[in-house]
């Protein structure tokens, strides 16, 4: 099949599509509906709540409190400072000391923490409490600026704002941040003698901090201690991060034990969990332990997303376990989930490194006549495939729908080796008009050369054609002759 004759259908249909992703399943309208689906990070939310005002409709705090919050938690930070701003200016309530740490919190993620200080500076002698020295120590510790960090964690001792984990694990973070990882104990150190509890993200800090540094006798230390505190409730998550360390260390039979401890402490129906521990088990290279926790998933979680099925496949995959990873791929095209071309993709790669480029193709291809989008980097995989292979026809087809698609994906460029080995074949062999469509669609996206000007002057030489048209193009794009260009014009004679 001619994978070219489908594209312009493809993305037709894809376009299509993409208009009526998002659907408002909220029958009664409310403020939260009307801003939520709004999830581009350029479109402003402002018009949005000044009509929602002309119109004499309420405005609830709590309503716009739990926009802000959901809006940070999706990660829309600049609407979510429009919104916190918006609040703010119209007085819609009186900011208290936690309003503004949210506020001053945005305007670091937004612009930087040089106009959190101008925000911080602006507050007066009341709102700057713990909450606002703490959102400020964050700004600084997000930057990585060490020095204003510890400068501000001075001042925040001085005024006693350091009674909670939060500051400490805010500097260990930092350290980890910047690799500083043998300074993350001594925090943990001072944290402890100014009687400062650690807390389940203190101690994950120190123990990953320890497994860095490969001291896996602290890290256990550590991990004892938390163990024993009274007022830790263990977690999945740093049982894993001990386990991911065993691994790296070789010591499997530690590593399976903490996997089985952080499993006994996973909540049910957190996907997250399950994918973490799916993952370390194909580290491991344990198939059975990956197939039998996403059965768990799925027995356990009500809707798993394509986030969970990449985890799996991925996973799968790296256990050349591809007769799986298939089957996984079907439950996930029943799942009525949104068309993600990552999922299929890490098959057809995993393929494509194995040597089976046949398989990549075909399956490229059946997604194409399914009218699903696919992208120019995996075609240009499976064309590297062929040519190293030496069926550089085979490659030609594949770079040519590569090259189609970079209508959608205009950062992309093809591998050099493989486009030379195509412009040798054509030039040596290749008909004229294969020679004239390549290099018609391969200067759409890289620099026309003087070797495509070759394979075109010996393709049309070849063909019994006059090349006088050619070559004023050729001087045109102000590429000259050189020796080759004469051994090739010399052909015409022979």
């Amino acid at each position: 099949m001619n994978s070219t004759r489908l594209l312009t259908k493809n993305l037709i249909q894809n376009g299509i599509v993409s208009r009526f992703y998002y659907t408002n399943r909220v029958n009664k309208a409310t403020l939260y509906s009307r801003i939520s689906p709004l999830g581009s990070p350029d479109k402003s939310v402002e018009p949005e709540l000044e009509d929602w005002l002309k119109n004499g409709k309420k405005i609830r705090v709590a309503e716009l409190q739990r926009i802000i919050h959901d809006l940070r938690k999706r990660k829309r930070f600049t609407q979510a400072l429009e919104v916190s701003e918006w609040m703010n200016k119209k007085g819609i309530c009186v900011f208290s000391p936690t309003e503004h740490a949210v506020q001053l919190d945005l305007i670091g993620r937004v612009r930087g923490f040089l106009s959190a200080e101008s925000y911080f500076d602006s507050l007066k002698d009341q709102d700057k409490t713990d909450k606002t020295y703490g959102a400020l120590l964050n700004c600084y510790v997000r930057q990585r600026q060490t020095d204003k960090s510890l400068s501000h964690l001075q001042k925040m001792k001085e005024l006693g704002f350091t009674s909670s984990p939060l500051t400490y694990n805010d500097i260990m973070g930092l350290y980890t941040n910047i690799g500083q990882h043998e300074k993350v104990p001594d925090v943990m150190r001072e944290m402890k003698e100014n009687k400062v509890s650690p807390d389940n993200f203190s101690y994950r800090i120190c123990i990953n901090a320890y497994g860095v540094m490969s001291d896996l006798e602290g890290m256990e230390r550590i991990l004892k201690e938390m163990e024993s505190q009274s007022h830790i409730k263990m977690d999945w998550n740093t049982y894993a991060i001990v386990a991911n360390f065993y691994i790296k260390a070789g010591l499997t039979e530690r590593a399976i034990d903490a996997l089985k401890k952080s499993e006994q402490k996973l909540d049910n129906k957190d996907g997250t969990a399950y994918n973490h521990l799916i993952s370390l088990y194909a580290s491991l290279g344990n198939k059975a332990e990956v197939l039998r926790l996403w059965g768990l998933e799925k027995a356990s979680c009500k809707r798993y997303i394509n986030k969970d099925f990449i985890t799996m496949v991925q996973s799968l995959v790296k256990l050349d376990a591809f007769e799986e990873a298939e089957k996984v791929l079907k439950e996930w095209a029943s799942s009525g989930n949104c068309y993600d071309f990552r999922v299929p993709n890490i098959v057809i790669v995993g393929y494509a490194e194995k040597g089976l480029h046949e398989k990549s193709e075909a399956m490229l291809e059946n997604l194409m006549e399914k009218g699903k989008v696919t992208t120019p980097n995996s075609w240009g995989v499976v064309a590297a495939g062929y040519r190293d292979k030496g069926q550089v026809r085979k490659a030609l087809e594949c770079m040519k729908t590569a090259l189609f698609l970079t209508v959608e994906n205009k950062g992309w460029r093809p591998n050099l080796r493989v486009i030379t080995s195509i412009l040798d074949w054509l030039g040596n062999e290749g008909c004229i008009q294969d020679a004239e469509d390549f290099v018609a669609s391969l200067r759409t996206v890289i620099p026309v050369d003087r070797k495509m000007y070759h394979v075109l002057l010996k393709a049309t030489i070849r063909d019994g054609k006059r090349v006088d048209k050619l070559l004023d193009l050729m001087k045109a794009d102000k590429i000259d002759e050189d020796e080759e260009t004469k051994t090739i014009l010399g052909m015409k004679s022979s």
